[in-house]
């Protein structure tokens, strides 16, 4: 079994795309119409992919995500908070580091859900 996507609906499709593609690092890979007032864009390749919905028809209430995480290896945590930090954006939590071998920290996306920065050591 191959996993497809992981599928967020957002409410504003613009400042999602931006996060994703500056923050995260995802390129677009399909943006298409799928409906009146629905639009629905792919990021990444390979076996990254995320999918983002807005339809305005739908009101987003992402407030409550709890436990769901989507996760994104990095070269260096410190680099990345870095980079974080100068596009006005905060750290929600860590940098955490369990054993010698992994640091990983977390953002929020616009949406609410919560994106983990990893790095390998």
């Amino acid at each position: 079994m191959k996993f497809c996507w992981c599928t967020i609906t957002v409410q504003d499709m613009e400042d999602s795309l931006k996060f994703y593609q500056e923050i995260v690092g995802l390129s677009i890979s399909r943006r298409f119409a799928a409906g009146p007032g629905v639009e629905i864009s792919f990021l990444g390749d390979g076996e990254t992919k995320v999918e983002l919905i807005c339809s305005s028809n739908h009101k987003v209430n992402n407030n409550n995500i709890e436990g769901i995480s989507l996760g994104f290896e990095v070269e260096s945590v410190d680099e990345k908070i870095k980079f974080i930090k100068e596009k006005g954006l905060e750290v929600d939590s860590g940098p955490y580091q369990p054993n010698p071998h992994i640091k990983f920290f977390y953002v929020k996306d616009p949406n609410g859900v919560s994106i983990q920065f990893v790095e390998n050591m």
